[in-house]
């Protein structure tokens, strides 16, 4: 079995040699472990799965990737208006983003996040990425040590994000499966919870300086109902707290909930403190296009952070294309959207039915590309040892999945699953599962009552990759038409 224990954050210990060449931030960035996913991904990438060439390698459903739509992008990619190249593409542009390109993703946002008003192309600010969003935001905003409250489980990689540069350390809101009372849901965020996870750092010691909400959930694929942001954005009101409001999802919903973007409330609290983020990796199936975008009203934000950008631009004929498609709405309206929610949600279905099939049931979800999945009655015992070890097992039978430890869940035993990917590769992901967990495991013990007791301490990143064909949209009908696949 492969065995990561060894890329655990350590305690620190000797100078390693070479680690004197080193500044005392150098030394802290470098002395950072590798997390559990980034092991993964790296013995993914050594045996990566291909139909025609590596039938038997490692099947990649850890990484959040919409891979339904290279064909619709293929295509408007190929037409005439993007293949165009005047000087000033190569040429240095403003640091902030192509004017152009910015007013073009205002009247875009203003549009399809039924903005209360229309976006300012003044306050956006174009970077590669949205891991640079984090990465700026948090330096001009924190001193090394201050917090930001986040309710738990959230995507790891934030914490490197707002860690490297920053310095800033999470204040966990911790969220469980348990329901309350009948009125609740599982790992429901509420007013309560924020209040007693900001007065638990205050207690420490810790300045707690901003709030992170992401809208739609990662990994939970849960939406936000419009009167708890309103409540959320009250509370951090209150205590003069920045909202950092992620929707990097916000477009990829098929569910029956109503999405309801921060842009489109009417009034907010404290509007110079209260900053979103989006990109093109998600929505838009381009994680390799590297262009997220910050948007914030606040006049000295935007100045401390446009100092930063300029390690963090995007190229000119990069925004070139992405601006003629946010200018395409025939194409968007028609198209593209339409389609990629068709193919989200019927690829959904197929994953949830054959996890079904095999005893394993998910949370109920609305947005994102994964499924919150619980795999708890398959742990030998109810810990996060139990959890990295079945991990380590799927891994071995070529599945790459994300365990709950790498979102910082405060329950061993969940797991998120993305189901954005061909049929093929969907039916085999679960014949893999299904021969791990039904084939050849032990009896699993049963579920512990007490899940506080195993609260996750560590968090980890995610990275990127993989390939396949067949649309999901050519077979509709659910996993148990298409199970008859053979397992490679």
């Amino acid at each position: 079995m492969t065995d990561f224990r060894g890329g655990l954050p350590s305690g620190g210990g000797g100078e390693v040699p070479g680690q004197g060449e080193l500044s005392a931030r150098g030394a802290r960035i470098a002395d950072g472990a590798a997390g559990l996913l980034d092991k993964g991904f790296d013995k993914y990438l050594d045996d990566p799965f291909d139909a025609d060439q590596n039938p038997q390698g490692i099947l990649n459903f850890g990484t959040s990737e919409n891979k339904l739509c290279f064909d619709l992008l293929q295509e408007r990619l190929s037409k005439p208006d993007m293949n165009y190249l005047e000087p000033h593409l190569l040429q240095y542009s403003d640091t902030q983003g192509i004017k152009s390109f910015r007013e073009e993703i205002a009247k875009f946002l203003t549009e399809y996040a039924n903005a209360s008003v229309p976006l300012d192309p003044e306050h956006i600010i174009v970077m590669n990425g949205c891991c640079a969003v984090f990465a700026t935001l948090s330096t001009v905003l924190c001193d090394p040590g201050d917090g930001y409250l986040i309710p738990t489980p959230y995507y790891g990689g934030i914490n490197s994000k707002t860690w490297l540069y920053g310095g800033m350390q999470p204040v966990h809101v911790p969220l469980f499966s348990e329901v309350a009372d009948k009125g609740s849901q599982s790992f429901q965020l509420t007013v309560e919870k924020l209040e007693a996870a900001y007065q638990g750092a205050r207690e420490k010691g810790i300045r707690v300086r901003a709030l992170i909400l992401i809208n739609p959930h990662n990994p939970l694929g849960g939406i936000y109902p419009a009167q708890l942001l309103t409540e959320c954005l009250e509370f951090a009101h209150r205590y003069e707290l920045h909202i950092i409001m992620d929707e990097i999802y916000m477009l990829s919903v098929y569910g029956d909930t109503t999405f309801t973007s921060i842009l489109s409330l009417k009034s907010l609290p404290d509007p110079d403190r209260t900053h979103f983020m989006w990109g093109f990796s998600k929505d838009f199936g381009m994680c390799g296009i590297r262009v997220g975008i910050l948007y914030t009203r606040n006049h000295y934000i935007r100045k401390a952070v446009n100092q930063l950008v300029v390690f963090h631009g995007c190229s000119g004929p990069v925004q070139h294309v992405l601006q003629q498609i946010l200018k395409d709405r025939d194409w968007l309206d028609n198209v593209f959207f339409p389609i990629s929610k068709k193919r989200l949600k019927e690829a959904q279905n197929i994953l949830v039915d054959g996890l079904a099939e095999i005893g394993i049931p998910v949370l109920k979800s609305s947005g994102g590309l994964y499924v919150w999945a619980d795999f708890r009655k398959f742990l030998k015992t109810q810990t996060f040892e139990a959890e990295i070890d079945l991990w380590m097992k799927i891994l071995d039978e070529k599945l790459l999945i994300s365990p709950g430890k790498a979102f910082c869940c405060y329950e061993p035993g969940w797991f998120r699953v993305v189901f954005s990917d061909s049929v093929d590769k969907i039916i085999l992901c679960i014949q893999r599962l299904q021969q791990l967990l039904c084939d050849k495991m032990d009896e699993p013990v049963s579920l512990c009552s007490c899940p506080e007791q195993n609260k996750c301490t560590e968090s980890d990143d995610n990275v990127s990759a993989n390939v396949m064909n067949t649309p999901v949209d050519d077979v509709s009908e659910g996993y148990s038409q298409l199970k008859k696949i053979a397992v490679f």
